[in-house]
């Protein structure tokens, strides 16, 4: 019987070890380490692009200089920053009728249950999971974090928030944490949240300098914010470490444009296009950078590539 509890013990040690080392697990390849997949980054570039990209809108073929986009204080975030991070977690599924019979303490029972609807996308049923662990144990941190994702998939901010708050009151030293949360208030969109995820992305950040979701995410802000600067630098981080991202080229490229660095923002589209021929974004935006220099056959070209590649 001994043996047997400590076989069980170990068993759900390591059932809840993989777990943990999953979810904390920065998909930095692409999440920004860029993975992320094509969707998601292509989503997060059109989202980059409005101020560029607005002149897609009107007969761009015409001649004549576009105007620079004007930007308030605050501007909205939308609709999201970088997601790949927040995905159901990778790992074996225990079976949980086993898990059962052989003694499990219930909230690792419930956790484990909610990670299996999460996986299924089944997160109304995930969050009931989560909140029975929780009740279960109120010191268990993980099941905190999963229900805020949950919250998150279900685009209910506040209780997101509030479930990363108090999983950092629990244990203040996980930047994907304060990575989730920023990414929660980014996408409430008003003046004090947009400024409260700059710093959550910045205490990710801090807690590991090479989070490029992170980075990401906050290039994001500021550039929708009007900050090119930050932006620009931010993207400099990204870029040192993966210097193949088209997205981050095409962004800054976007931040040199919102500063009406002409020149330096074609550069940078041009090595967006060069990375990827068919970014259909980086090739109008390009085009709306030579419109500006007069350069109207150079942005007529880019133009019609763009429209190309929309059909």
């Amino acid at each position: 019987m001994v043996v047997s509890r400590k076989f069980l013990f170990l068993f759900l040690l390591c059932i809840f070890l993989i777990t943990c080392k999953e979810k904390e697990k920065t998909p930095e390849q692409p999440e920004l380490n860029v993975e992320l997949q094509e969707t998601e980054e292509t989503e997060i570039a059109e989202e980059t692009q409005p101020e560029i990209q607005v002149q897609e809108n009107r007969n761009v073929i015409s001649s004549g200089i576009i105007p620079r986009p004007t930007f308030p204080d605050v501007s909205a975030i939308g609709g999201r920053v970088n997601s790949y991070e927040i995905n159901p977690v990778n790992y074996e599924n225990p079976d949980i009728d086993i898990l059962i019979q052989m003694g499990a303490q219930q909230y690792l029972i419930s956790f484990l249950t909610g990670e299996q609807f999460y996986k299924a996308g089944d997160y109304d049923k995930a969050i009931i999971e989560y909140t029975a662990s929780v009740n279960s144990n109120r010191e268990f941190t993980e099941g905190y974090i999963s229900r805020g994702n949950a919250w998150l998939k279900k685009r209910d901010y506040n209780r997101a928030i509030d479930d990363f708050t108090q999983s950092l009151r629990l244990d203040n030293s996980r930047a994907e944490v304060y990575n989730y949360r920023g990414f929660a208030r980014a996408a409430k969109d008003t003046a004090a949240e947009t400024n409260a995820a700059i710093e959550d992305f910045s205490r990710a950040i801090n807690l590991n300098a090479n989070y490029v979701d992170a980075l990401i995410n906050r290039s994001h802000v500021y550039y929708r914010t009007g900050n090119f600067d930050r932006a620009i630098e931010d993207c400099n981080r990204i870029l040192r470490l993966e210097p193949d991202n088209a997205y981050i080229w095409n962004r800054r490229g976007s931040a040199w444009y919102g500063k009406a660095d002409d020149d330096r923002a074609i550069s940078d589209f041009s090595e967006a296009i060069r990375l990827n021929n068919n970014y259909r974004i980086a090739y109008q935006n390009r085009g709306n950078a030579w419109q500006n220099k007069g350069e109207h056959e150079k942005a007529q070209d880019d133009f019609e590539t763009a429209r190309r590649l929309a059909r």
